[in-house]
């Protein structure tokens, strides 16, 4: 018999494009629009409404970019509709509003976005791309009055991840409408049709992934024939349902009983800023949720799930009567709260308490709104997730993790889809890859077949998670996704989707496979190395706010148990949530457009602002009146006779003493009890001697403090990856142009050498100083380069085969060397305050106060010597989306301290980030709340209980990675002190860390990197 295969694919697709696709609605007629432009920010729906709006002709442009235009449609259902409305039985037809606001090419959620509302103020529905019409319940010669608001977001990429585009600042954007407006019309909608086209989509998606040769390729091709033969492309409106016919048989063959499962749960991923504003993404979510509820009311088995509880809270404030209708569809089930994180934020950079109360702070939220409390992680999009992330997952309730981003892994592929995660203290959490490879699945064939196909755990388990709907920019799940679906429930040939839950999901997944395999360590994502660096003013911010939130807390707890003054909760639970906010995975990360960069600095500053002001009230209750000079120290170890967590009278000698500069030849020498440092004419360190230990630490010949500045030109995704390609490019900073010692008010010297440099359009001017045994590197930058990255770079004297990094309440390994394909993919890392490497006996840590990114690897010397080299990422210069990222001012902070361990690490960092106060009061000893007997137990946060109760809620972990017995006393009145989780609920899981109680004292046992949280009764 002869092959007409292609023939037939080919006359199908025609048929598809050009008749059914565009059939699908039987009358149109169009309403009559009215507009009002809103000439600044979006305003709610009760101001439009009282606006003057003006005739506005259909195919008229419309909308600046990132304005705000006002639709009034309004016009009549024609009478003559009365015969296709109800001649062809219930359902044959529907009426509904369809609304073209010039949508381009672009997926959901990339280009303008509109929101349908009723005159009496009630959010009907948004518009999308690819979902922009409205059911309509009324009858011929009804009239229909609406508004829509619509928004002209541009399209930020236009296609391209790499171009410089002014489209991401509303000042450089420009005035020119964007937009066409090109139907508002009431049409009437042809079910047969419709659902003929669901039925040829999903057979066709389905048979275009079966083998050439297979069986059941061939008979769904000659059913999709025999129904091109008996369809009219001249009447489909009349023959649609005879086409239908002649594919019920193959839309009837059941599935394999092997068929994959999988668990269809709708879904929307709307980030949180992106390459839109944060204000946008709160319309974005009204407009996303609106549809959601809408399909919820036509169809009683659609799910939704969705996590942060930032963006229900904004639906709460913003949108009070969607957000009383969400809360009826979480109440029974439907519209399902998950992740319990206040945003999907950034895992890699967060600090360990604000990874923490991300889940303290949406998990509660979650509780407090609707009585539900979510059990699995919901992490679909960040960067690469720390080793720190399940026991903190799991200290807060949560059991299951879900993601998929490292599925982009640029060089190895992960082996597991479903698989158990252990975390740094060996913690584990049941976790889920969807083998879909996205959280934006549209149902159709290529994605199924590669969920199946994909699937690593074949013959073991056979259940997924498919996340279905339009994400990032919204949109959520849509009729055709649920029409697909519902055909792919039970078809030959397919797996086997069912609309599902996650909780379902996950509780089948546990069942059926009860051993699964171990992943130990963090899960580094091979990809987006860049987004560690990229917007350095963000992630200083981030830093900074971290601390103060420390301080704050703390100090605001010593006023309220020691004086009786007010605790300012609500202040600083608001000041929370937005740091929180912007930890979400394209903020902090550094991947959004100027606008959002712009306003987190903005906000930043703020927060700095507000914490000071309750730091410095909080201090004048401990501190009393008087003119004595107190420091005050918020880290949890002593410094220079000051106690950890607390506060003690000064002279006026505090300072970094015994240090001296002298020239020496050329260059310079910097010298105090523990270190000797020659700088050379260049500016360059070429000798840094530990004293104590009479050890050098630069490797002979080469020089540390040097700047290096490479070409930076990802090959994709611009302020998201830097590629490996970038170290074949470098240029060493080893030109000074003058080096200077820097005189205090006596005229004497300090230990701070002064160095300039000039590169490109730039200048950086370093200060050296010798502090506390550290030598101390502060980089002032003015940066007007363009796609360059500039490192810091310290050779290290010490054969080290591992570099050992500072995460989340502990630190990880990882190899120096590059043995495996896993090795040499992870050439750029992460790293908190510090890092270390060592060899048997000696080591050195090389700390920061704002820089996350880092290379370290195995290197030799001249002489052929087998050396390590620390390189902090301190700066880069993307172009995309952001085109003027990191221009301007920087101030950074790194120290590198001979003779380290990782207990002399762990100090050093906390050093560099909490500096001393000095403040005026009495004089009098301001003593910690809580203290600890051994060092190894890191006290890391002091704050009242979030219960309002009056107790004090100490967390701590063990920081040094072996077991630890410590003393937490209290200084102050206890009457009980019990062991809870993040939530601050008693634990109920035995753990038993503490041993005993007396006297407002509790010995606690650690297990490594174990953290602890102690609630302390008053």
């Amino acid at each position: 018999m002869h092959d007409t295969t292609a023939r037939t694919e080919h006359r199908l697709r025609r048929f598809v494009a050009e008749r059914l696709e565009t059939a699908g609605y039987r009358s149109r007629t169009p309403l009559t629009v009215t507009a009002w432009e809103v000439p600044d920010e979006p305003v709610p729906f009760a101001e439009a409404l009282s606006q003057t709006y003006t005739p506005f002709e259909i195919g008229s442009a419309w909308g600046r970019p990132w304005s705000t235009v006002w639709f009034h449609l309004r016009g009549q259902v024609p009478e003559q509709w009365t015969q296709d409305l109800f001649a062809h039985g219930a359902g044959a037809v529907r009426l509904e509003l369809l609304v073209d606001l010039g949508f381009s090419g672009a997926g959901p959620g990339f280009q303008t976005e509109g929101a349908i509302w009723s005159p009496d103020g009630v959010l009907l529905k948004g518009l999308e791309p690819r979902n922009h019409y409205l059911p309509l319940d009324v009858a011929p010669g009804d009239w229909v009055d609406l508004y829509v608001e619509a928004a002209a977001n541009p399209d930020v990429p236009n296609g391209q991840w790499i171009k410089p585009t002014p489209m991401g600042d509303k000042a450089t954007a420009g005035t020119d409408p964007i937009y066409e407006l090109r139907a508002a019309d009431l049409a009437l909608l042809d079910v047969d049709v419709w659902e003929l086209t669901q039925d040829v989509e999903a057979l066709q998606g389905l048979m275009l992934e079966l083998p050439a040769t297979s069986p059941r390729r061939a008979q769904i091709l000659r059913a999709l024939e025999d129904m091109l033969d008996a369809v009219d492309p001249e009447d489909l409106a009349g023959t649609a349902a005879i086409g239908r016919e002649r594919l019920v048989d193959v839309l009837a063959a059941p599935a394999n009983a092997s068929a994959h499962r999988l668990h269809a749960v709708g879904h929307a991923h709307i980030d949180s800023a992106w390459l839109w504003p944060v204000r946008e993404t709160v319309r974005k979510c009204a407009r996303t949720f609106s549809n959601v509820l809408n399909l919820m009311d036509a169809d009683p088995d659609v799910t939704f799930a969705c996590s942060s509880a930032q963006q229900y809270a904004w639906m709460k404030e913003f949108y009070p009567e969607l957000y009383g209708r969400i809360a009826e569809r979480v109440r029974e089930g439907r519209f399902i709260p998950v992740g319990g994180m206040w945003v999907e934020s950034d895992t890699n950079m967060p600090g360990g308490e604000a990874l923490a109360r991300q889940f303290v702070a949406g998990t509660q939220f979650f509780i407090d709104e609707f009585g539900v409390e979510p059990k699995e992680v919901w992490l679909p999009d960040s960067f690469g997730y720390t080793a720190a992330l399940p026991q903190i997952a799991r200290a807060s309730g949560k059991e299951f993790l879900l993601t998929q981003k490292i599925s982009w892994n640029d060089t190895n592929r992960f082996p597991h889809h479903t698989f158990e995660w252990a975390g740094t203290d060996g913690t584990r959490i049941f976790t889920h890859f969807p083998p879909v490879d996205t959280y934006n699945s549209m149902i159709n064939g290529a994605e199924l077949a590669k969920a199946q196909r994909q699937y690593a755990e074949k013959g073991r388990a056979n259940s997924s998670l498919l996340p279905y709907g339009y994400g990032d920019g919204g949109g959520g799940p849509t009729r055709e996704m649920l029409a697909a679906a519902r055909r792919t429930a039970d078809l030959e040939g397919s797996p086997k989707v069912t609309l599902s839950t996650p909780e379902a999901f996950f509780t089948q997944a546990r069942a059926e496979y009860a051993d699964p395999p171990t992943w130990t360590g963090e899960m580094y994502l091979e990809y987006h190395r860049g987004t560690y660096t990229s917007q350095h003013r963000t992630k200083a911010g981030n830093r900074r706010s971290e601390h103060l939130l420390r301080e704050a807390e703390l100090w605001a707890t010593a006023a309220t148990v020691r004086t009786g003054a007010d605790y300012p909760a609500d202040a600083l639970r608001r000041i929370w949530r937005l740091v929180l906010l912007q930890q979400f995975h394209d903020i902090l990360p550094g991947s959004s457009i100027a606008w959002v960069h712009r306003e987190a600095e903005r906000n930043y500053a703020l927060v700095e602002a507000e914490l000071e002001a309750l730091i410095g009230t909080a201090l004048g209750h401990l501190a009393g009146s008087g003119d004595d000079r107190i420091a005050l120290n918020a880290g949890p170890f002593p410094r220079a006779g000051v106690p950890a967590l607390g506060g003690a009278a000064v002279g006026d000698s505090v300072g970094p003493a015994g240090a001296t500069i002298e020239p020496d030849g050329e260059g310079w020498v910097l010298r105090d009890a523990h270190l000797r440092v020659v700088v050379d004419p260049r500016g360059l360190v070429t000798s840094l001697r530990d004293l104590t230990a009479d050890r050098e630490v630069v490797p002979a010949g080469m020089a540390a403090n040097l700047l290096q500045v490479h070409r930076d030109i990802p090959n994709e995704w611009d302020a998201w990856d830097i590629d490996a390609h970038y170290r074949h490019v470098v240029r060493d900073l080893d030109t000074a142009e003058e080096i200077v010692a820097e005189p205090d008010g006596d005229g004497a010297t300090t230990a701070r050498l002064v160095i300039r440099r000039r590169f490109g359009s730039s200048t950086i001017t370093q200060r050296l100083a010798l502090i506390d045994g550290s030598l101390e590197i502060t980089t002032e930058v003015d940066w007007h380069e363009r796609q360059k990255l500039l490192k810091l770079a310290f050779p290290i004297d010490v054969q080290a085969e591992r570099a050992t990094s500072e995460i989340q309440f502990g630190h990880i390994h990882r190899p120096t060397a590059t043995n495996t394909s896993w090795d040499a993919a992870r050439f750029e890392t992460v790293a908190h305050r510090w890092v270390h490497v060592g060899e048997a006996g000696y080591g050195v840590a090389v700390a920061n106060d704002q820089t996350y990114g880092h290379d370290i690897r195995a290197d030799l010397d001249p002489a052929g010597r087998p050396i390590t080299v620390v390189r902090q990422s301190l700066l880069r210069a993307p172009l995309f989306p952001d085109p003027d990222a990191d221009q301007g001012e920087h101030v950074l902070r790194s120290s590198i301290r001979p003779g380290a361990g990782i207990a002399d690490s762990v100090r050093e960092g906390y050093r560099m980030n909490l500096p001393v106060r000095t403040v005026t009061g009495s004089g009098a000893l301001v003593a910690p709340l809580v203290r600890t007997d051994n060092d190894a137990v890191v006290i890391e946060a002091v704050k009242l209980a979030e219960d309002g109760s009056g107790d004090v809620i100490v967390r701590l972990y063990e920081s040094l990675g072996g077991r630890a017995r410590a003393a937490i006393t209290a200084d102050f009145a206890v009457t009980s002190v019990t062991e809870t989780d993040l939530l601050e609920r008693p634990r109920g899981d035995g753990s038993g860390v503490l041993t005993q109680t007396a006297d407002g004292s509790v010995t606690v046992d650690l297990r490594p990197f174990q953290i602890c949280t102690l609630r302390f009764a008053r």
